[in-house]
């Protein structure tokens, strides 16, 4: 009965992968590559796409055009992204020839110890209500690079969003459906149901023209009076209210102590590519990891979607997801070895334990994190680019919603460790949780290449590992490498010590074969299929001769990519 299911689901799989006829390119992609020179932005829904482009039309900077669509997206997609949760970028200055990174997230707050847990009697941070709530650090995020790339007033990059919070915007599909989806949990949390159930009954839906007047009012507060409204004023006050009413431990001091950190991108050379991610407490050097495993295998020669391919980029995975579950946290409470994790040598080593003929069985594994996020990518006139990542953590956060102010607080807190005191992602006072949010780009011969990220939980460093692979060793354009149909393997080891089994699966979108799938069983993979999450993608690619920006957004998501 399971292979006569399996057989009718691949004979589906290969009907669903037969595109529309196209006359150029893949036939799994949805659309054309978007060409334009002076400027470009890729975001996860039309609308932050074109408060973008107004920003730059303005004469604003991709920085400010970026701030501009994640004010946009925090109303538009509220479930996955807002003011209350963090912000992580990775910005290439033309001027300068250089990378910034900043790590704009939140810590513990300083009242919230593992002690409080065991008095609870509870072994993990639950994701929903006060207690796995942190500091959010996006609005400090984008003062920070307002301040150092910025050319208009936050009044002016804030004002599109302000607007259609005022005045309504009609939701998109995908967004709806993923907003009714999570609802059911959150209805009774404090706040959510005046915020994002305006009928009192669901969610809104496809179409429904939806207003949040009391996000607006937030964003005309941080307008007017910057970083110190959100963290010193009214706002803070606001929080630090509500928490105390509701149980939580995040404060106004933990507000008003908060900063964001400017660091060093960190690199690895990949076939001649400069491959760029953020240092931890982020996840991004697992994708570097994965990265340097793979480059001693002829990936090309495999071909894109064969089972010899799909194997080892599995078991790549496998490797550097151990190390991510035991090393990736917070660096001020860690002495990371990350220059070590990303060596070529240590690459060359991990890789000797691949078995092309066997799946390997004995690394525990624990359910992988859902994650919701949000990706954008803006390119300005001057050559500037931004690659942006922003996120409440799960869907709509904690739920929780502070009286008034239009935003849900993000749960990341729960990602911490509240069991071992000697677990690198242990919880501790002031301490930034590991996150799974991270923005990448790449360079070549010291010129920007491309800025690209993608959604997704900790399906990121996979899903950045496949779109490289994809325009490097299978030669796609970036539209194409973002509609290629991806794996996700899910049960390697989690950083935030939950329960182990062993094993893992490996999850399929339609596309490949069924010759392919029995191949990767016959191997000993345990091959499922689900519909996603497999991430949202968005990048920008840049021609340093033609001085032409390409830009990609994929069909998982509501997004576009769009240039003028």
């Amino acid at each position: 009965m399971k292979n006569h299911i399996l057989l009718i689901f691949c004979l589906f799989i290969s009907i669903a992968s037969s595109a529309q006829d196209r006359v150029t390119g893949k036939n799994f992609a949805t659309r054309s590559e978007i060409l334009a020179q002076n400027g470009m932005a890729a975001t996860s829904q039309p609308l932050a796409t074109q408060a973008a482009l107004d920003i730059l039309k303005k004469g604003g900077s991709a920085v400010d055009a970026a701030i501009a669509a994640n004010a946009m997206l925090g109303l538009v997609e509220p479930h996955a992204c807002g003011i209350g949760g963090d912000v992580f970028a990775i910005v290439w200055s033309a001027k300068e020839k250089k990378l910034y990174g900043l790590n704009g997230s939140g810590r513990a707050p300083e009242n919230l110890t593992m002690d409080v847990f065991k008095e609870k009697g509870l072994q993990y941070v639950p994701f929903l209500g006060p207690l796995p709530v942190s500091v959010p650090g996006a609005v400090d995020g984008w003062f920070e690079l307002h301040e150092k790339f910025g050319k208009l007033s936050m009044q002016e990059i804030l004002q599109p969003a302000i607007d259609y919070g005022k005045n309504g915007f009609p939701v998109s599909e995908v967004i709806a459906w993923q907003m009714n989806d999570d609802w059911p949990r959150m209805q009774d949390l404090p706040g959510f149901k005046k915020t994002y159930m305006p009928n009192g009954k669901t969610t809104p839906q496809k179409g429904d023209v939806f207003k949040n007047p009391d996000l607006a009012r937030t964003y005309e507060l941080i307008a007017q009076g910057g970083r110190k409204a959100f963290y010193e004023g009214e706002i803070a006050q606001t929080i630090d209210q509500f928490m105390k009413e509701h149980g939580g431990y995040l404060s106004y001091e933990d507000l008003k102590n908060h900063s964001s950190e400017w660091v060093e991108p960190v690199s690895t050379n990949y076939r001649g590519y400069d491959v760029w991610e953020l240092p931890p407490n982020g996840q991004g050097i697992a994708a570097l990891q994965m990265l340097n495993i793979l480059e001693g295998f002829d990936l090309k020669s495999m071909g894109f979607g064969s089972a010899e391919y799909l194997h080892v980029l599995t078991e790549a995975k496998k490797l550097a997801y151990e190390d991510r579950a035991k090393y990736y946290a917070d660096p001020a409470f860690n002495e990371i070895p990350v220059d070590y994790l990303i060596s070529k040598e240590y690459a060359a080593e991990r890789r000797k334990l691949i078995d092309m003929n066997k799946a390997a069985r004995e690394y525990p594994a624990g359910e992988i994190e859902k994650g919701n996020t949000t990706y954008l990518t803006v390119a300005d006139s001057e050559g500037n680019m931004v690659s942006f990542i922003q996120s409440i953590y799960d869907e709509f956060g904690s739920g929780m919603v502070p009286d008034g102010l239009g935003f849900v607080l993000q749960n990341r807190g729960q990602m911490f460790n509240v069991q071992d005191e000697n677990h690198w992602n242990s919880l501790a006072r002031g301490k930034r949780p590991f996150h799974t949010i991270i923005p990448a780009f790449v360079t070549k011969d010291g010129e920007p290449f491309m800025s690209f990220g993608l959604m997704g939980g900790a399906v990121q460093p996979q899903g950045h590992t496949q779109i490289l692979v994809n325009i490097i060793d299978f030669g796609m354009n970036i539209q194409e490498a973002g509609d290629a149909p991806r794996m996700r393997h899910t049960g390697s080891s989690q950083p935030t010590g939950s329960r182990m089994t062993s094993g893992g699966s490996l999850n399929l979108e339609s596309g490949f074969s069924y010759e392919v799938i029995r191949k990767l069983e016959e191997l000993g993979h345990r091959v499922e299929f689900s519909v996603g999450p497999y991430g949202g993608y968005q990048a920008i690619k840049y021609d340093p001769i033609r001085k032409v920006y390409y830009g990609a957004s994929e069909s998982r998501k509501d997004g576009q990519a769009a240039g003028y």
